[in-house]
């Protein structure tokens, strides 16, 4: 079922590298003493329950991102729960780009932005990832490389780091109690089978993700700390999900937005979604 269409403001997924402005996102804070499982079981409940994400098997969203309107030329669009960068060129003024963006289970994920009659198209299918990029001109289909391959095998499934953790390969460990924006939160260090280790915050009184530590990124040379901020959560056929992720990443200026017009959950999705064209 899709959800009702909404005005765009708050109805936003912001991939691209953003400053906070005012918040201590790192200030110790307080939150009532709770055990990892304790945890993590509110989280669940509140993101709507086992049954109704078991039964989820795709997502598909759609909406428009907000880019352009400074000197940086590119636009590096990373992710949460998604595929790996996708840069490309930045508009001189402010501009919207429409994008689609689907997901299913194994971690396959199929991304599309278009610009100027153009669509650049990036492809994960839990294995091996393609990509064609013709807003660099790169017309080609072109195989991920090996640091990209390695960055989408350790993003999430599409429901997430803390659900199914176990079942996953993942442990979890309670890393302390932090404020982000103002409200306490709980610092999880979740690390997955293969050894990678990443953090996640939990909010302390709706128990929903406020917080993950996203991919480091490579910029002048140097590694940047990365942080996404999860917020505006509303219903989705049941299911608590983000309309709002922010990016930031330690060191870099500017804002960059994507407003989700609708999400479909279970869309019909086949298999060649995934296949990289021969």
């Amino acid at each position: 079922m899709k959800t009702k269409r909404v005005p765009s403001v708050g109805i936003l997924l912001a991939l691209v590298p953003i400053v906070m402005n005012g918040a201590d996102t790192t200030t110790k804070a307080t939150a009532p003493q709770l055990s990892v499982s304790q945890i993590v079981e509110k989280n669940v409940s509140a993101r709507g329950g086992l049954e109704r994400w078991h039964a989820v098997q795709a997502l598909e969203m759609k909406g428009k991102m907000q880019a352009g309107g400074n000197r940086r030329a590119t636009i590096p669009v990373p992710s949460t729960k998604m595929s790996p960068e996708v840069k490309v060129n930045r508009p001189v003024d402010q501009a919207e780009l429409p994008f689609v963006m689907e997901l299913s289970r194994g971690r396959k994920q199929r991304l599309e932005i278009q610009f100027n009659g153009q669509t650049a198209i990036q492809v994960y299918d839990g294995t091996q990832g393609w990509k064609v990029r013709p807003f660099l001109n790169r017309h080609e289909v072109e195989k991920f490389t090996p640091d990209e391959l390695k960055a989408a095998a350790q993003q999430s499934d599409l429901d997430g780091f803390l659900i199914d953790y176990a079942a996953k390969g993942s442990t979890v460990e309670l890393a302390g109690v932090e404020q982000v924006e103002g409200r306490g939160a709980y610092k999880l260090k979740v690390t997955d089978k293969n050894g990678y280790a990443r953090h996640v915050w939990v909010d302390a009184e709706k128990f929903l993700e406020v917080k993950v530590e996203g991919t480091p990124r490579r910029l002048d040379g140097k590694y940047h700390p990365v942080a996404i901020f999860l917020r505006d959560y509303r219903p989705v056929n049941g299911l608590m999900m983000p309309y709002l992720l922010e990016t930031t990443v330690e060191g870099v200026r500017g804002t960059e937005k994507i407003e989700i017009d609708e999400i479909v959950s279970n869309p019909k999705l086949e298999a060649s979604k995934f296949a990289m064209p021969r």
